[in-house]
């Protein structure tokens, strides 16, 4: 299991400050952590196929559709630039060829 030693050592190297009430809790609740994980590692799951999530999911998300949008003037009166009827955004490619 876990010791507060290892507990210092992983809190350096994730650059952490704990005190010693923290370093205490988190070796408790490092080593319940493990144990849990052997209780897991008993059990049979040689006819159980491997799965990506716990439980099915499926996609909700909408169509991609292409809709105009209505106002295009409130749309560009909104924007923080704009330069005629275009957005003006910052420029992020250089034009230096090299």
């Amino acid at each position: 299991m876990i010791d507060r030693e290892q507990v210092k050592k992983v809190a350096h190297l994730a650059r952490l400050q704990i005190t010693a009430e923290e370093e205490e809790q988190f070796t408790t609740q490092l080593n319940s952590i493990l144990e849990y994980f052997e209780q897991l590692s008993e059990l049979d799951t040689d006819n159980v196929p491997p799965t990506t999530r716990a439980i099915e999911l499926s996609n909700i998300t909408r169509r991609d559709e292409l809709k105009p949008f209505s106002n295009k003037k409130a749309l560009l009166e909104a924007a923080p630039e704009r330069e005629g009827n275009y957005f003006r955004v910052p420029q992020i490619l250089s034009s230096d060829e090299e």
